[in-house]
């Protein structure tokens, strides 16, 4: 007997890491482009964030239904209007085992308003910081601040000594090239540690058992592949390599849908993709001769040129929503009576140019990536043949995202697509702060192409300390009028979030576009 249950433990010891083994939940994932670095300071690429949230906390986070919540801070009061007070949750623990305090919250708001941190306009109204005790902070503001606690959505908490030791206490920097430890490193709070990162290969996520808030997912790791061709995405999970691609490329949508074993999921999204213009004295497909996009009447005919019912109906299947405006519906200070784009004319806008000088057209530069927006390569291709019809040269280049937006922001193209889904604050006041207001160092983050515009910087300064909301709200109206009238931006549409995955998973998806995993289960 005793050498029966001798040899019964055994085999069930040897059987134990088996068992463990088949347990385990795997969630495997692309996309079509990589996160641009880890380090939270060194972009603003909403993508890139939402990869962030799976390691690092915020004081407050949205929930399920993308309402704000406590995360890392537990409560928060108004001292004054420019001071805030939040109190931090005790107890919490970084994934190499620092203790979460006020000393970690100072040094990562030092770092995000550090005038060298690229996402520092994700935080604009806040001037300083100050430790109260072990777990109370103050948050110092320029003036009375309506969304702080929007923007504290995505503002990931860093460990203090982490930074210490590995001489990171300053941000990097993804579009001037600056490189810190945490470009390739994580330390966070967060539901999930980064296991490995191999960029441009994949990213490896195990659970953190000791993440202090209660699980409502299964996954015991998550294994994230950037993977740029969507034939190439496609057949990975067609074959089962992988059991979630996000975005689905919008060709692929029935023949995934009719495929047993895997389903499609989409929704209306919160991005709007449009042109932005070059503002400057020249163009760079011009040097030495006046920039013809200064004149209104030139960029009403690049706007008038481009066919976007076809962009609607071809390339995009149907799927997107015309835009006349950068916010789309759901946002707050979206005006439908804006959102009415320049009619399609061709000869309306070789009118125009005439008119403004141009009766031959003119050369510029059009830039586009292909690894970020659904579709984003051939809306540039279907854009400049568009505006060849009415003369206008459009010298096309088409990057990955992840030397793209470094370029953007250096202000190096003449027109380049972009996104933008009014993140983090879910409010159109993103779009007037960073896109319209003029870049003096703290507003106008992302407008790098010289567009200045003194009525709508009077209009932007005004709504950021005015808490009256329908007094906030007319004014974001007011500047996104000025915007459009004066064609300052070219809006195309709001692309649709569509994603697909093997039935056996259950991920839900957000308007924000972010993959939260810490909400995903894998059946059986």
């Amino acid at each position: 007997m005793k050498a029966y249950m001798k040899t019964l433990l055994a085999g069930l010891a040897m059987l134990a890491p088996l068992t463990a083994t088949a347990a385990a939940e795997t969630l495997r994932w692309a996309s079509s482009g990589d996160v641009i670095s880890y380090d939270p300071n060194a972009q603003v690429d909403s993508f890139t964030q939402s990869v962030h949230h799976m390691v690092f906390d915020p004081l407050v986070r949205r929930n399920k239904d993308l309402k704000l919540e406590p995360a890392l801070a537990t409560s928060w009061e108004v001292i004054e209007p420019t001071r805030w007070r939040f109190k931090l949750r005790q107890g919490v623990k970084f994934h190499e085992g620092q203790t979460f305090n006020a000393d970690d919250v100072v040094a990562t708001i030092q770092r995000q308003i550090d005038p060298g941190a690229r996402n520092k306009e994700n935080l604009s109204a806040v001037t300083g910081v100050e430790k109260v005790d072990d777990y109370t902070v103050d948050l110092i503001l320029r003036g009375p601040y309506p969304l702080l606690l929007n923007d504290l959505a995505a503002i990931y908490m860093l460990s203090k000594p982490w930074m210490e030791a590995h001489d990171a206490l300053k941000p990097g920097n993804a579009s001037t090239g600056v490189v810190t430890y945490a470009s390739n490193h994580a330390n966070g709070t967060g539901p999930f540690k980064l296991k490995s990162y191999e960029p441009d290969s994949r990213s490896v996520f195990e659970v953190n058992k000791d993440w202090w808030d209660k699980p409502q997912h299964n996954l015991d790791e998550v294994e994230f592949r950037p993977i740029a061709s969507d034939a190439t995405r496609v057949a990975a999970l067609l074959s089962g390599e992988v059991d979630m691609i996000a975005p689905v490329p919008l060709q692929d949508i029935d023949r995934i849908s009719n495929t047993e074993g895997l389903k499609v999921v989409e929704n209306p999204s919160l991005r709007t993709i449009f042109l932005v213009l070059n503002f400057q004295p020249e163009l760079h497909a011009m040097p030495g001769k006046p920039n013809p996009m200064l004149d209104v009447r030139v960029r009403q005919a690049l706007w008038s040129a481009i066919d976007l019912n076809t962009i609607q109906k071809r390339l995009m299947r149907g799927k997107s929503r015309i835009a006349g405006l950068l916010v789309a519906p759901e946002v707050t200070g979206y005006d439908q009576t804006i959102d009415t784009p320049m009619p399609y004319d061709v000869d309306k806008a070789k009118a125009l140019l005439k008119e403004a000088g141009y009766p031959d057209g003119f050369k510029t530069g059009l830039a586009c990536s292909n690894d970020r927006y659904i579709a984003d390569e051939q809306i540039c291709l279907a854009i400049a043949s568009m505006w060849a019809k009415i003369g206008v040269q459009a010298d096309l280049s088409v990057e990955s995202k992840t030397t793209y937006f470094p370029r953007t922001d250096k202000g190096e193209f003449d027109a380049y697509l972009l996104g933008w889904a009014s993140l983090p604050p879910m409010d159109g006041f993103s779009a007037l702060q960073s896109l319209l207001t003029t870049n003096d160092g703290v507003f106008g983050g992302s407008n790098t192409n010289g567009l200045s515009n003194a009525d709508i910087d009077k209009l932007s300064h005004a709504a950021a300390v005015e808490l009256d909301e329908a007094k906030r709200v007319d004014m974001m109206k007011q500047a996104f009028r000025i915007a459009h009238d004066q064609a300052l931006y070219i809006p195309l549409h709001q692309q649709p979030v569509a994603w697909a995955m093997s039935t056996k998973v259950d991920m839900p998806q957000f308007a924000d576009e972010y993959v939260r995993p810490w909400f995903a289960k894998v059946n059986k």
